[in-house]
């Protein structure tokens, strides 16, 4: 008999190491949570995840040698770039689940939101995963890094922790990075690859925009039911990030203002301007 518990099909997604196998599994969950057909036991026991679900074929590398993202004119240039772009986009399909997954007796709404993620996440990767066919390249061909899988196992214990770090530091420094890769883009002489990666990076972005919003939402849910202001946003990341109010960042005022940082909060993170 075929489970309908949404916490059991959850797991199974994220827990499944087959690229095409876990896109399937969690269209078919979003599917099925919208049709309201599963049931929620919350009574069932969280189990921690050890190691990302890249690792069966993918190389694991320190961050710093990771191939470096430059000559965008170059098939390899784009394979390093559009590589480094899916492994974010896959491992934004397992924080998401993994946000649905462990946190329990949350609102309806809660599941939506992150299923919705994911499976947003899942045409993105997509779509980049047709794009480096194009030139030759999958997933997997290059060496790749584990710090959003570090973070979200960090952030875990605890969902106003999880809701900070992820979604509303890791998922919109996102927001920051990807119109500076558009612009280097925009660069190089236009070709038919060139102009669908830049197609790609802007519906990305618009779609993040979201993402971030929804765990601005949860963070701000959370903060509010424990009775804290917004400064313990920032509590949280320096204990995570020490010193990070301090690093220079150049930020996309109007997009993190769309998706709910307020402007006192942007200053003092180091924007000049916000209005």
């Amino acid at each position: 008999m075929k489970t309908t518990d949404f916490f059991t099909l959850t797991s199974q997604a994220l827990n499944e190491s087959d690229p095409s196998t876990k896109c399937s599994l969690v269209e078919k969950l979003y599917s099925k949570l919208k049709e309201g057909t599963l049931m929620f036991d919350h009574s069932l026991p969280v189990l921690e995840k050890e190691g990302p679900s890249y690792a069966d074929f993918a190389t694991i590398v320190k961050p710093a040698e990771v191939p470096g993202r430059k000559h965008f004119d170059t098939k390899e240039g784009q394979g390093t770039l559009l590589h480094a772009i899916a492994h974010i986009e896959y491992s934004a399909i397992d924080l998401a689940l993994d946000s649905a997954y462990r946190f329990r007796n949350m609102p309806m709404e809660y599941y939506i939101d992150w299923i919705e993620v994911a499976d947003d996440e899942v045409r993105h990767f997509r779509m980049l995963e047709g794009l480096m066919k194009k030139i030759g390249v999958k997933y997997g061909d290059y060496p790749v890094h584990t710090l959003l899988f570090e973070a979200g196992k960090k952030s875990g214990r605890d969902l106003l922790h999880r809701m900070a770090v992820v979604p509303r530091y890791l998922e919109a420094g996102g927001l920051d990075a990807n119109p500076k890769i558009v612009q280097k883009l925009q660069s190089y002489p236009k070709t038919e690859q060139i102009e669908a990666i830049i197609e790609a990076l802007n519906i990305i972005l618009d779609e993040e925009i979201e993402h971030v919003s929804k765990g601005d939402r949860w963070f701000k849910f959370e903060a509010a039911r424990r009775g804290l202001d917004e400064d313990i946003y920032f509590e949280i990341l320096e204990q995570y990030y020490p010193g990070f109010e301090k690093r220079p960042a150049h930020f996309n005022v109007q997009a993190r203002l769309k998706a709910g940082f307020s402007c006192c909060e942007l200053k003092r993170m180091g924007a000049r301007k916000c209005e």
